[in-house]
């Protein structure tokens, strides 16, 4: 085989006299696992191109000719005589693997870079993306019992090789009588194979340029579809997390809107809940933990989950909000971290509610008859949760009337800018601009998810784009 390597070597602009010496790594180099970062991409700016040649030469001679790769570098050429050698030498420079497919089995199993024999264990799909996995053939290279199919003693080195390389390009070479090994080669893995017979410098040249190109799409492609799979995951359980509101059997209809602030999230640190206990009461909640990552919007539902629960198991007012304040100190990540939280529950006859703010913007309230829209007065408020230990929440009791919509909402609706986006403004919309924009809403007509639609259109022109912070907005109505 390396006979052939030289002949294509001289094809390829290289003459005996040019011959260069295998080079080993140099003093300090790393010779940690292949799999441990991907080789640096060929042929980049300063870098040449360098193959591994894994090939038992029975002469021991181990030096090749200089040969030029397409851009008229010299290949750094590297050859070994089995795998124990070629996983010292199979450093991060390496781009390419040549690997002959008849290279004698070896005895003591696989070695890692460091020579010590590696773990049993599943191979990695980067290594055999198809066909059996190199478990499948016991250790004198037989089958193992159940293997789905029989594979030539060449693919079992093949496959260790695969192992021990997960990021490298591999090209098989073999007889140029056996184009069935050949094509097993590539469907267990190899980015193509070649015939020794068959084998000139042009055919090298453009089979390790193109096995090379090949395997750095194959890992991005690999990288792009684990990218997808997990953020449809992510997907998915945030959206599973949103709350189904509970409200079987009541009059109220209900409407809500929710736009996290982080970039391409589906949930952030606001959170809301709307459910109705047997005896006719409905309970709403909306709130917000300060800050826009994960962790507070894990927090966030883990808030929620917990108002649910204590809420059908009977707790309302200061034993709900006191309780929800220890969930809060047993699971926030720093003692900085607290939650605002409005609480409204509304009598089973609709006509009157309780009102409990913790730190939290009052509620907007438009009764029947066209009346224009007010906030429920903020006087009876108390802390934000997490802020002030064994403090109380004080009730207000508010009176509906028949008709009425009520609005809860989190501070990211009000802290947008106006004047459309000017950046450099400095003004907020606040919960006047808020009234006036729901005022003029409802003076046309609008209601339920109408008029949340509407309103959120218009926060977001008049901010010029998408609000920077959670939003969180709950609507009850009730007509008669």
């Amino acid at each position: 085989m390396v006979a052939a390597v030289r002949r294509a070597h001289h094809a390829l602009g290289g003459g005996r006299g040019s011959s260069m010496p295998v080079s080993a790594p140099a003093a300090g180099a790393a010779t940690r696992p292949a799999d441990a970062q991907a080789p640096q991409s060929a042929q980049s700016a300063g870098t040449a191109l360098n193959l591994l040649v894994i090939e038992d030469d029975p002469a021991g001679d181990l030096s090749v000719p200089r040969m030029l790769d397409a851009c008229g570098k010299p290949v750094r050429v590297r050859t070994a005589r089995n795998l124990t050698e070629a996983a010292r030498l199979l450093t991060d420079d390496v781009h390419c693997i040549l690997l002959d497919l008849a290279l004698p089995h070896e005895e003591g199993g696989e070695h890692h870079g460091d020579g010590a024999p590696a773990a049993a264990g599943p191979c990695p799909a980067e290594a055999a993306p198809t066909g059996a996995c190199a478990d499948d053939i016991e250790a004198d290279g037989t089958p193992a019992s159940g293997s789905p199919a029989t594979e030539p003693d060449e693919l079992h080195i093949l496959r260790r090789v695969l192992r021990m390389a997960p990021r490298h390009a591999v090209l098989a070479l073999t007889d140029g009588t056996d184009a069935e090994r050949a094509a097993d080669a590539v469907r267990v893995g190899a980015q193509d194979y070649l015939f020794r017979d068959e084998l000139d410098g042009r055919l090298l040249n453009r089979a390790i340029r193109y096995a090379v190109a090949r395997k750095r799409a194959d890992l991005a492609q690999r990288q792009l579809t684990e990218s997808r799979l997990r953020a449809q995951e992510n997907s998915r359980l945030e959206r599973g997390l949103l709350p189904r509101p509970l409200l079987e059997g009541s009059e109220l209809r209900f409407a809500a809107r929710y736009r996290p602030g982080r970039s391409r999230a589906l949930l952030g640190g606001d959170f809301y809940d709307t459910v109705r206990t047997p005896d006719g009461t409905v309970h709403a909640m909306i709130g917000d933990v300060c800050g826009h990552g994960p962790d507070e919007a894990a927090l966030g539902v883990e808030l929620r989950i917990a108002w649910r629960a204590l809420t059908f198991a009977g707790l309302s007012g200061d034993a709900l909000l006191a309780t929800l304040q220890k969930v809060l100190e047993n699971e926030r990540d720093s003692e900085e971290i607290f939650a605002t939280l409005c609480t409204v529950d509304i009598a089973p006859d609709g006509r009157s509610a309780d009102v409990h703010l913790a730190g939290h913007p009052s509620p907007l309230f438009a009764g029947s008859g066209g009346a224009t829209p007010r906030l429920l007065p903020e006087d009876v408020s108390g802390p934000a949760l997490g802020l002030l230990p064994q403090v109380g929440w004080p009730r207000r009791r508010v009176t509906l009337g028949r008709s009425w919509s009520l609005m809860m909402y989190t501070d990211g609706l009000i802290e947008g800018r106006v004047d459309e986006g000017r950046t450099d403004s400095t003004q907020r919309l606040g919960q006047q601009g808020m009234l006036d924009i729901v005022a003029r809403r409802m003076a046309e007509g609008a209601r339920g998810e109408r008029l949340l639609e509407e309103t959120m259109t218009e926060v977001r022109r008049l901010n010029g784009g998408e609000l920077t912070d959670d939003v969180a907005v709950v609507l009850l109505d009730r007509e008669r």
